[in-house]
């Protein structure tokens, strides 16, 4: 046993500190990433931009650079956090506690889990660091972080991990100590009145027995609140990542013609993530050629891609823990069909017609019920829908071809906090929408219509008398083949209206263009 603890401890450290050393000895690392990207970004801009000119872009670009040359507002965010804890508790004195994610193995192997930091955490830090544990003094406004101390024996395999020194120019914070200092710090904060914390995120050898209460339930739910509006260096980020996927899109449609299978294109994505600053993506992506699209969260990512007509392709870049989510749909050989471009022109009405309503206060299922209204009049130009609108709309028949919602949260995750759905709505047609409620401004929102030709979804529609008197199936058989469509953009919400953040191309004349390489 013993020697099994230790062998096990060894492996810990050594996968703690080949993450740490990536921190180490260089500057700070958001600044390094702005350098990668800025030298890629000038090779790319004429020839994946469509919406604006290279000279706007360079200036957009510019203006995210100076703002992210600063560090992430972890002070910021822990008053206002704190902010929100005291509308529940106007008396809220004392700490606010986190940990960071630990290094974890892979089962029966000694090497770790691939790193991906907690979000709460990083919220109150910036700190994308294995291993780390943060304090906030309500009274003092003083954030501390706490990193692992150095273990001599793990230097030689991995080399020296980041210093406090280091530390402390990197991220907003007041004070850098070690991980074994935690109790040492409780235990002298100003006020001993109430330490809030969350639940199942507090290792064993951190005590609260100096603070008259524990709080596990108010600081989960602010920091997933203060989350839904974004400050400005947050908008950064997700500005970048969108641009960071552009240049992987683009790539894409640039290769899809001469490529053989899905995961060639996830491959290229994946590299122009990389080579552009963001060794992460937010999700793992979606490549589903043919029918293979009409799967909403279809992963195999494996197929060829012979004899498909279109390729749906669902990625976003992760930069510095924020998300970029977008998706494109697109002929693979360089021309839409008939069938297909009839669908792709009805989900971008739809899509256009949701982004125009956008603006602060705007409610999301207002939002959702416009983007079935102009799918039903779509199908019905086309032919698969046949009777009223109005009944079709009431009937929920429409849920058949768009079975999710119009979108989601967009922050630190994909479906970021805040959205307040309700799975168990038993209205179909609102029951898988992932945000309930109004838009403030400063949030965040993906908007993803589609139209999808999925038997497994529409066959009990077919055989249902009260659907199935509003599909022509004669119509519908033409469209299987297009398998599904889907466009999703991010849209920053301001008072007056809207921002879309992403600028990969959607245009059906400029992706034909980038396809056949005109």
């Amino acid at each position: 046993m013993v020697n099994c603890f230790f062998v096990t401890s060894t492996f810990i450290l050594r996968a703690q500190y080949r993450q740490l050393t990536r921190l180490s000895h260089r500057k700070p690392r958001l600044q390094a990433r702005h350098i990668c990207y800025g030298s890629l970004w000038t090779a790319t801009t004429t020839t994946t931009v469509s919406y604006r000119s290279q000279s706007s872009f360079s200036t957009m670009a510019s203006s995210v650079d100076a703002i992210l040359a600063g560090k992430y507002p972890a002070k910021a965010h822990a008053r206002r956090v704190v902010e929100y804890i005291k509308k529940t508790k106007p008396e809220a004195a004392g700490v606010l506690y986190l940990e960071g994610q630990k290094t974890r193995l892979i089962e029966d192997n000694d090497e770790p889990v691939h790193f991906r930091q907690r979000r709460y955490f990083y919220y109150l830090s910036g700190c994308d660091v294995p291993d780390c544990q943060l304090t906030y003094d309500i009274a003092s406004e003083k954030l501390t972080l706490y990193i692992p101390a150095i273990d001599p024996d793990s230097v030689i395999w991995s080399g020296l991990p980041l210093s406090e020194k280091e530390a402390l120019e990197l991220y907003d914070v007041d004070q850098v100590r070690t991980t074994p200092q935690v109790n040492q710090v409780l235990g002298t904060s100003q006020s001993k009145k109430t330490v809030f914390a969350i639940a199942g995120q507090v290792p064993d050898d951190v005590t609260f027995l100096n603070f008259e209460n524990t709080d596990f339930d108010l600081l989960k739910p602010a920091i997933e609140e203060c989350r839904v509006v974004k400050d400005e260096y947050e908008v950064a980020l997700t500005r970048r990542a969108n641009e960071v996927s552009t240049i992987a899109h683009t790539a894409v449609l640039k290769a899809v013609k001469s490529a053989k299978n899905e995961r060639e294109l996830q491959a290229l994505f994946l590299q122009r993530s990389i080579a552009n600053g963001s060794p992460n993506q937010a999700y793992s992506p979606i490549f589903a050629a043919g029918t293979s699209a009409a799967t909403l969260h279809y992963l195999k990512n494996d197929q060829p891609l012979d004899g498909k007509l279109n390729l749906l392709v669902d990625g976003g870049a992760d930069y510095s823990c924020y998300a970029s989510d977008i998706t494109r749909t697109f002929p693979i050989n360089g021309k839409f069909s008939k069938e297909s471009r009839e669908i792709y022109d009805i989900v971008l009405r739809m899509q256009e017609v949701c982004i125009n309503m956008l603006k602060e206060g705007v409610a999301w299922d207002d939002v959702h019920l416009e983007a079935h209204k102009v799918a039903i009049e779509g199908l019905m130009k086309i032919g698969i829908l046949q009777g009223d609108k109005e009944d079709i709309l009431k009937s929920r028949t429409s849920v058949a071809f768009y079975p999710h919602g119009v979108g989601h949260y967009l922050g630190m995750d994909t479906h970021d906090t805040g959205g307040n759905p309700n799975p168990s709505d038993k209205d179909t047609m609102f029951r898988y929408l992932r945000l309930r409620g109004n838009l403030p401004a400063g949030s965040i929102v993906t908007v993803e219509p589609g139209i999808y030709f999925c038997n497994f979804i529409i066959e009990p529609y077919l055989q249902d008398p009260v659907h199935s008197a509003y599909i022509n199936f004669e119509v519908l058989q033409k469209y299987w083949e297009v398998g599904g469509v889907r466009i999703e953009d991010n849209i920053l919400i301001t008072k007056d209206g809207y921002e879309n953040l992403t600028t990969a191309v959607k245009d059906v004349d400029e992706m034909e263009k980038l396809i056949n390489g005109a």
